[in-house]
């Protein structure tokens, strides 16, 4: 079978897809090319030729005219760019299949101008399907900005030759009308070595993802370990993550409202709220890469109360390295873990979790059978194993291109 065509867009690199990019290109499954933005790509030149450039049709990042519309302001910038690298690849080369990123790689501009097939990943549809918590809602002007993020995901649903959402519970938030064109499939990872820890270094229960944020579940995470404390634990506690930044819901903006920048963000709210916390947590904020895994490898016990989120790499991380986790009994985590067997999943009830850090900590015979089960069963994750999903997915869009211009 002839190799296809296959074209990555998006721009971050390697960001989304781009390790899936080199490795399809590296074991010759595909032909493979990345179109990136200048900068990333100048960055990143050095890890070959099939890494190419596109240029935004003007600035996209900073303020922009309208509010409301500025993220669809944006995603229009790179469309046009990206339009015009496409239709400059293809006078060289035919493209069987452009792989996009639903907003750094939008390619609702692409639709009848390319003969390619066109896969949109889109992570979930909006914030509004997503989900906030009540206590930090969004303001009006929030809410009206999501409308057309929203209105622009659905347009990619029904234009698009294929999407690609990272989780079933992602698609469950699109309409039952567009389902049927989404197929679920999670970024594959090169999980590294297991977790091993470092002699000498005491009992350690942690939290860990890119934000330390309400949708993340930090501030459950920080009430555990405030019940905890008090009842008289000998643990280290540690929070792997930035404190500031974006995030996947409103609480930044709740706290600059509240304290008028008296407190700096989330993060350091609770620990205002959490006294007893704050005194013995650890917080490193945002590592270079082995020292997160460093870090990762010393905790015994990692604590991932999910609130909102519809795949978390993070987490899958977590458990191809053979991590011992709690989490949720609902959502996300439950497509990863299957209770007692690779993981916890406990309900939303803090006493459950107190109780069960408890007895996890005396038990480290249990801890270790499942952090075992969890690494087996995290490999399913891995880029070997995901790029011929991957590749069964491309070719499902190929045939769907095919059978629409028929």
């Amino acid at each position: 079978m002839t190799r296809p065509v296959i074209v990555f867009a998006g721009a971050v690199y390697p960001g989304q897809f781009g390790h899936l990019c080199d490795y399809l290109r590296k074991v010759g499954m595909a032909e493979t090319y990345f179109l990136t933005t200048p900068g990333h790509r100048e960055r990143n030149k050095h890890r070959g030729d099939h890494i190419l450039g596109f240029t935004p049709d003007g600035s996209i990042v900073g303020k922009t005219q309208y509010y409301y519309t500025a993220k669809l302001e944006r995603s229009a910038r790179i469309g046009r760019g990206l339009l015009a690298a496409v239709q400059a690849f293809e006078q060289q080369r035919k493209i069987d299949v452009l792989v996009t990123h639903s907003l750094w790689g939008t390619p609702h501009f692409l639709y009848d101008e390319t003969a390619a097939a066109i896969v949109s990943y889109v992570e979930f549809p909006s914030y509004r399907s997503h989900g906030w918590d009540p206590a930090y809602p969004p303001d009006q002007a929030q809410r009206m900005s999501d409308k057309n993020i929203e209105m622009m995901h659905y347009y990619q649903a029904l234009r698009s030759d294929l999407v690609i959402c990272p989780s079933q519970h992602a698609k469950r938030m699109f309409p039952p009308a567009l389902q049927g064109n989404i197929e679920v499939q999670l970024e594959g990872l090169d999980f590294g070595p297991p977790l091993v820890k470092t002699p000498g270094t005491p009992f350690t229960i942690g939290f860990t993802a890119r934000d330390l944020s309400n949708a993340k579940g930090f501030d459950t995470f920080v009430q555990i370990a405030d019940r905890l404390i008090r009842q008289g634990i000998e643990a280290r506690f540690v929070a792997l993550g930035e404190s500031s930044g974006a995030t996947y819901g409103y609480e930044q903006q709740w706290v600059q409202r509240k304290y008028k920048g008296e407190v700096a963000d989330f993060c350091a709210h609770l620990m205002r709220e959490y006294p007893a916390v704050a005194q013995v947590i650890d917080l490193p904020g945002k590592l270079p890469y082995d020292d997160y895994v460093q870090q990762l490898s010393d905790i015994d016990l990692f604590l991932y109360p999910l609130r909102y989120g519809v795949a978390n790499w993070g987490l899958m991380e977590i458990l191809g390295r053979g991590g011992c986790v709690i989490a949720p009994d609902r959502g996300y985590p439950t497509e990863l873990i299957c209770d007692g067997v690779n993981g916890t999943l406990l309900p939303d009830d803090p006493d459950v979790w107190v109780n069960t850090v408890l007895a996890l900590k005396d038990d480290p015979a249990r801890r270790q059978r499942l952090g075992q089960a969890a690494r087996i069963l995290g490999q399913n994750q891995s880029l070997q194993v995901v790029a011929p999903r991957y590749m069964t997915l491309f070719r499902q869009a190929m045939d769907n291109r095919a059978r629409r211009v028929t």
